[in-house]
Order: C-alpha cells, then structure tokens, then sequence
C-alpha cells in the first residue's frame, strides 16, 4: 500500500543535494523540501521508491536559527518549485550549497577540499537577479511556474528572483492563447528585452500587449528558435565588450556572474601573450574573447559550440580578434579533430551534464598547462574530477559562487593542473 499521502514528524539530520534534506524515519531514508538540518518537522510524503521517499515539511515543530520566512507567497509546500532555499538565511543558503559541493567531491572524486561560496555582488537579498525566466502556461492561458517535480503549473502574479527587466514584460499579466510556455529575457546591461514563445498549434497566434516593448521569437519543437519581431536576442556587455545574445541561447543569469567568471577564469588560467588556448562549450564567446584578448595576436584561441545560433553569435561578438577561431560541432568530435593540438590552457563550462569521459580524456592529451572547468552542477563536475585525477591532472584550486541564490544551484570553478609537468615541458622539446 502507498505511503504518499502519509504524514510523520522527523528529525532533519543533514543537507542533500538538489534542494534537499534528508533523515530517517523508521530506519528508512527520507529525503525533504522546505526544512533546514537540526529541525524537527511534520513530513507528507509526496514520492515513494524501494529505497527512499520523498516529502515536504509541512509543519516545522522545532526551528533552525537559520529560517527566516520565506519573502514570496508562492514559495513552500505544493507551491511552486522553482526556489528551494527562501526559507533559509542568504549566509546559510550559501553554508548549505558549501556543504553539498564538499560532500560530492569527497563521496564522487575522493577530494576532501572545505567550500566556502561567494556572494556575487549587486544582490544583497538574493532577489531581482534572474534575467531569463521560462513560464508555463495552464489551459486558460495564465502563466507560471511549474511545482517541483510535476507538470502542474502554479499561477503567479510575480517572480521574486526575476530580474526587474523580466518583471516589466507583464508576462503573468495577459492571456496566452495556444501557448506551452513563454521564455522573458532581459538584459542586464541595457534595456534589450526579448519573448520567446512556445506555441501549441502551428501558427503563433496573436501576441498579446505587454508592458515593456519587447522582440518575440518563437520556439519550435526540438528547441529551434525562429525570430518573428525584433532583434535575434539581447546585448550584454562584459569587461567593455558587448556580445549578442540569441533570445534562446545561453547567457549566465545572474547580473554579475558574466564578468565574476571571466574575471575568474583568467586568474586561474594567467593565459600569456602568445599561448594557445581553448574555450570548450564557449557558448556566444564570453570567455573566448577574454582568451583572445590575452594571449594577444600572436597567440590563438579555439572555441567549440555545438549550437548553431550561439556560433553566429560568437563569431559576430568577437570579428575583431583574427587570432580567435570558433567552429561548430559536438565537443567531443572537435577535440578528435584537434589530436595533434598542443593547447597551453583550456577553459570549458559544459551543460549541466558535464563534460564526460572522452572530452575530460582528450583535453588530458593535449597536456595543457592549466585547465579551468566551470561547472553550475557539483555531482557531474566531481565525476568528471575523478577522470582528470586519473589522466594525470590534479584539483590545485576550486571556488564556488552564489549564482542563483534562493535555489540549491551554485555555480564552481575547479582548477587543474598537471601532476608532472615536467612530462609536458619534455613534450614540448
């Protein structure tokens, strides 16, 4: 017989990672939403499985000093899933996503290393900093956002951690007919705003009138962007350069997390005058550009992109430097046909699902003499560690950075290095 449904009090032992918490109920493994570690709380289980279940916090009977409550309506139990930690302190969100990193490495890589994640400037109440937001849209045509784990869509009439640009479309305002979901993008450098539209039907029907002017683009099944008004996307500018971004590429979300990474990325890499680098997964150029930058037009920088728009995008933001290359094509592909490369260093910031065994392998052989992987998921960035450690590399630095505060997601840079360089330096002779 199920158990979904059922409610129970439980002692929170700890922090999980994904936005949970986990104890024990009965010798059996719970793991839990909207509770801190210490707290004593009244559990409904939401998902049984042979080995664990899930569950929410329904009632909190003994509190962690670290809650607060949670600054939007629509956060908590049943509620919508798109923040995990509004009822925790900003400086606890940041000890908990801390821990799960340090927990992953050491339980995927072997790496004991203590986590301490930054604050990124320009958010001190962790709101207002989500420029890209994707809402659903329910049969009547309202949008929101989806619970967590579920298709079930959660009507708002606001996003808190929504950046002020995305508030100004008035998404949640109007009706959307024919339409599965609705993507609001705001730069955070000028006033650039962009819709992109997933219809039901065929045709896109009418646009109903936001608040701000806007381009619209629309989104076909397989994820293919087509620009119907407007501009392709939105302009951002990092470090005195402006990139175009395509309205359904990648671009990091948070205000300050664009020139942090850049700026981070290379610290950690010193690339020099001259150097050859590489930009796996460059995305529309960010760190590329950085690269071609420093390693000036004597040196060379290869960038690989597997979407086609981000490539376009690219190659426009960063004409101006010839000794920047940026092909398209699956990383893995590329990387075989660039065997004979000698790369100095290596930057690369994979999708959530990381890098995987035959890149990590292959960015190995071109023995750079630093490599700095930027990772927004800590179980996939520590198994993908573990490969380095055994190709010859070794973690010499990571730093993590509180991207996306209110959700469990954080963002890292792990820095390596190779355990005998010498190896390299007699390569190279």
């Amino acid at each position: 017989m199920t158990r979904v449904g059922n409610e129970f009090e439980l002692t929170v032992d700890d922090v999980a990672h994904g936005g949970w918490c986990v104890g024990r109920h009965n010798d059996q493994v719970v793991f839990v939403r909207h509770a801190l570690p210490g707290e004593h709380v009244r559990v409904r289980v939401t998902e049984e499985t042979t080995r664990f279940l899930r569950g929410e916090a329904v009632e909190v009977l003994s509190a962690s000093p670290d809650r607060v409550e949670a600054p939007c309506v629509f956060s908590g139990p049943g509620k919508c899933g798109g923040c995990d930690w509004q009822h925790a302190s900003l400086e606890a969100q940041r000890r908990l996503k801390g821990t799960v990193v340090a927990e992953q490495l050491r339980h995927i890589a072997g790496i004991e290393r203590d986590v301490v994640v930054e604050e990124l400037p320009g958010t001190p109440d962790g709101l207002g900093w989500r420029t890209r937001v994707r809402f659903s849209v329910d049969t009547d045509g309202h949008a929101g956002l989806r619970r967590h784990r579920s298709h079930d869509i959660e009507p708002i009439d606001r996003c808190l951690i929504a950046h002020p640009g995305v508030a100004e479309l008035g998404v949640t305002d109007v009706t959307w007919e024919d339409t599965k979901d609705v993507e609001a993008v705001a730069s955070s450098s000028c006033a650039d705003r962009a819709v992109v539209v997933t219809p039901t039907k065929a045709r896109l029907s009418t646009m109903p009138d936001l608040k701000a002017s806007s381009a619209v683009l629309r989104r076909f099944k397989g994820g293919r962007v087509q620009q119907v008004r407007g501009r392709r996307g939105v302009r951002e500018t990092v470090n005195g350069r402006e990139f175009r971004v395509s309205a359904g590429g990648f671009w990091q979300v948070h205000p300050a997390a664009g020139e942090t990474l850049t700026d981070a990325v290379l610290a950690a890499l010193e690339p020099k005058p001259g150097e050859t680098a590489m930009d796996l997964y460059c995305g529309a150029g960010l760190f590329t550009g950085a690269l071609g930058d420093a390693v000036g037009p004597e040196g060379r920088v290869l960038g690989v992109e597997s979407g086609a728009e981000a490539v376009r995008d690219a190659r426009y933001n960063l004409k101006d430097l010839e000794q920047v290359r940026v092909e398209q094509n699956d990383v893995a592909a590329q990387l075989r046909e660039w065997a004979d490369v000698r790369a100095d260093v290596v930057a690369l910031d994979p999708p959530r699902a990381g890098a995987g065994t035959k890149v990590v392998r292959s960015i190995a052989g071109t023995r750079p003499r630093k490599v700095a992987y930027v990772s927004c998921d800590p179980s996939t960035l520590a198994r993908d560690l573990a490969e380095f450690v055994r190709s010859g590399y070794k973690l010499v630095d990571l730093r993590a950075f509180d991207a996306f505060p209110m959700t469990h997601h954080v963002e890292c840079l792990a820095v390596l290095e190779p355990v005998n360089p010498a190896r390299r330096h007699r390569e190279e002779q």
